[in-house]
């Protein structure tokens, strides 16, 4: 029995092999496309790695002459590190200078009594007061854990807590501020302040104040100052200030002033601040009744005498008023609030902030002695002419310590911070220092057992590394640049920090731009730039950058030709960069940038020149860029008939396919035909025998 044959699935004439050596042939063009594709892909591939090597060369140029240039980094050092050291800016001097620690700034760390570990902390509003900044929140009542994580949830960098292990079943909760500085105390209030003394953080203290101008004896005389006021306004006098002894307030009726001298023993804490009261009340103008007095009497006429037709005038009245020739123009009411003022030590007053309070309540004043240095006095001058004002007697205090509890068991409790800077006391609320030496932050640790030395010096070892970092990229891109326009494998080989993987790599793009003269044009300008010399001062003793130990031959050509330092690599001779960055960094940099037509612009120098070559490759609509768009629209171009090449071979080999399917099937039949006659024929012959 005959095999089955099934056309276009058995392949019994070998009509598969021949449509596809038919294929074959008709396929050349899309293949010669899809190589063309591949090698536009390739190229493209290429001018982008040559983009990414000139721009890291670019972005690291720029560098050496901006403002971040490393040649401005400084470092310093301190002779005791574990008290005081210092961070300094770019622009920073290069000094040394003395400091020693009295102490350091500290915060309030408050602990509670030993408590039990099931303690419960009740319910409540608690609110902490830390500085200028508060935390208040609600708290449903619970463990102290649970309190400590509430009050961590809620810190803000005001207050932090945590729990400690006192003693076997008792832990203590510790709560403390986080700013440090006197004027940064804990405070408690609400509900915090009753569970502050229930759990034993806090005690009860004795008040600390101080009062003065309670007495009509402390009421003197203001000094004299000149107003520029009119001639006839009453002169400001302590007869228009009444005392009340009883009430201990000084009533200053419109035009009164007085003054009160401050305490030696108050002066002398200046954390202390003076309080007292200012109650306002208006009063009758007393204008309207000094104009009456400036009124100028009027004469009357002397009048004349008639006699037989004469009249004969009377002389006019000799009595001398000593009347001025124009009369005074009336007094204007005055009404300010410029009436409290700090009596200094030079005779000079400072005005002190006054605002009335509404509804005729008494306002209240705070005067911080701090805020007013060489203060000796506090003097009311009210210059108002139907205004009076009724004074309290004054309280010293700070506002702090005048709380009516203290800790009782402080971990520490909030100081500021004391040094002395070339023998001159300076105190701060914090530890971090910034506004004592020009550009340098001090950094406050401990009290020093000895006076710390702090110097500042030039960052050599990263003006280094940033040189170095500069001749690896310009290496990078120079061996780049040297790959794609010469077809030479040697060149590969020489650059011993790729992989082998790498160099294979590398190796396929040989030459792959040998005749586009845009890459050999970058690597001669490139070249140039560095060889140059840079005359940025008649003085300057370094003007090149072969000067530093950087050359194409830093190394010299021992052991006869070598090809390789032909391709234009930079080396560095070490020791003689680190001699030149030793004693002449100046010069380093300004030989990488400098402003050379006195605009104070950065306008010339090696990597000034290397970035402006650069970028006329790597920038937005570069060179680099126009390529790579170019290439782009080929690629487009080479996909599109690509597709269309695939359409049409797909439609050649489907008709292809059917012609020879149906052949053979003709075929097959004309064989089954053969077939069927040769088994007639066998059947015929058989039966003749």
């Amino acid at each position: 029995m005959a095999g089955l044959n099934i056309p276009g699935v058995t392949d019994q004439y070998n009509t598969n092999d021949t449509v596809e050596k038919l294929m074959k042939i008709e396929r050349i063009p899309l293949t010669r496309e899809q190589n063309q594709l591949e090698n536009l892909k390739t190229e493209k591939d290429a001018w982008r790695e040559i983009n990414t090597r000139l721009t890291s060369l670019r972005d690291n140029t720029k560098t050496l002459y901006s403002f971040e240039n490393p040649f401005n980094s400084k470092l310093t050092s301190s002779t005791e590190e574990y008290a005081v050291t210092a961070e300094a800016n770019r622009s920073a001097s290069l000094q040394s200078f003395k400091v020693d620690v009295l102490q350091a700034a500290s915060s309030d760390r408050f602990l509670t009594d030993e408590l039990d570990n099931d303690y419960k902390v009740p319910t409540g509003t608690y609110t902490y007061k830390v500085g200028e900044k508060q935390i208040i929140f609600n708290w449903k009542g619970g463990s102290l854990k649970d309190f400590s994580a509430a009050i961590n949830k809620r810190g803000n960098n005001v207050i932090k807590s945590s729990i400690i292990g006192a003693s076997a079943g008792k832990k203590s909760l510790l709560i403390e501020a986080i700013p440090t500085g006197k004027e940064n105390r804990l405070i408690f209030e609400d509900d915090a302040k009753t569970f502050a003394f229930d759990s034993g953080m806090v005690d009860k203290i004795k008040s600390q104040t101080q009062t003065f101008a309670s007495s009509q004896t402390e009421i003197l005389p203001v000094n004299k100052i000149e107003y520029d006021e009119p001639v006839y306004m009453p002169v400001l006098s302590l007869t228009n200030t009444k005392y009340d002894e009883e009430k201990q307030t000084a009533v200053v009726e419109p035009r009164g002033a007085y003054q009160v001298k401050i305490p030696e023993k108050i002066l002398r804490d200046t954390d202390l601040h003076l309080q007292f009261t200012v109650t306002q009340k208006e009063t009758e103008d007393i204008t309207p009744e000094i104009n009456k007095t400036l009124l100028q009497p009027e004469l009357p006429d002397a009048g004349t005498a008639e006699y037989s037709g004469i009249v004969i005038s009377n002389n006019a009245s000799d009595t001398n008023l000593n009347l001025p020739p124009e009369p005074p123009a009336p007094l204007e009411p005055v009404k300010t609030n410029s009436i409290l003022y700090a009596v200094m030590d030079d005779g000079t007053e400072k005005e002190i902030p006054y605002t009335p309070s509404e509804d005729g309540k008494p306002a209240q004043i705070d005067v911080k002695l701090s805020d007013f240095s060489g203060i000796k006095a506090l003097a009311i001058r009210n210059k108002n002419t139907g205004t009076s004002y009724e004074i309290s007697s004054i309280t010293a205090l700070d506002p702090i310590k005048d709380l009516g509890y203290g800790p009782k068991h402080p971990v520490s409790t909030a100081d500021d911070a004391i040094i002395k800077y070339e023998g001159i006391t300076i105190t701060r609320s914090s530890n971090k220092i910034d506004d004592v030496v020009p550009e340098i932050t001090l950094n406050v640790h401990d009290k020093t057992e000895k006076t710390a030395t702090i110097s500042v010096k030039p960052d050599v070892d990263a003006s280094k590394a940033a040189i170095i970092d500069f001749v690896g990229k310009y290496n990078q891109a120079v061996a780049e640049l040297n790959i794609l326009s010469q077809n030479k494998p040697e060149i590969v080989d020489e650059l011993e920090y790729l992989s082998k993987d790498e160099k294979e790599a590398e190796k396929k793009k040989l030459g792959l731009f040998q005749s586009d003269f845009s890459l050999t044009n970058i690597k001669s300008n490139m070249a140039s730039t560095i060889a140059a010399r840079y005359m940025f001062s008649d003085s300057a003793e370094i003007t090149m950058l072969s000067q530093l130990g950087i050359a194409t031959n830093a190394s010299g050509y021992s052991g006869g030709y070598s090809q390789s330092k032909l391709r234009g690599y930079l080396e560095i001779d070490e020791k003689k960069l680190d001699d030149a960055l030793a004693n002449h960094l100046d010069d380093i940099k300004m030989l990488f940038g400098y402003d050379s037509d006195g605009d104070l612009i950065v306008d010339t120098g090696i990597a000034f020149k290397l970035d402006k070559q650069i970028s006329a490759y790597t920038q937005t609509g570069g060179i680099l860029a126009m390529k790579t768009s170019t290439l782009d629209s080929k690629i487009k171009s080479s996909e599109t008939k690509i597709t269309k090449l695939e359409a049409q071979m797909a439609k050649k080999e489907a008709e292809l396919r059917n012609k020879y399917s149906q052949m053979e099937g003709s075929l097959n039949s004309l064989e089954a035909q053969q077939n069927t006659i040769s088994n007639f024929t066998k059947q015929q012959q058989n039966q003749n025998r």
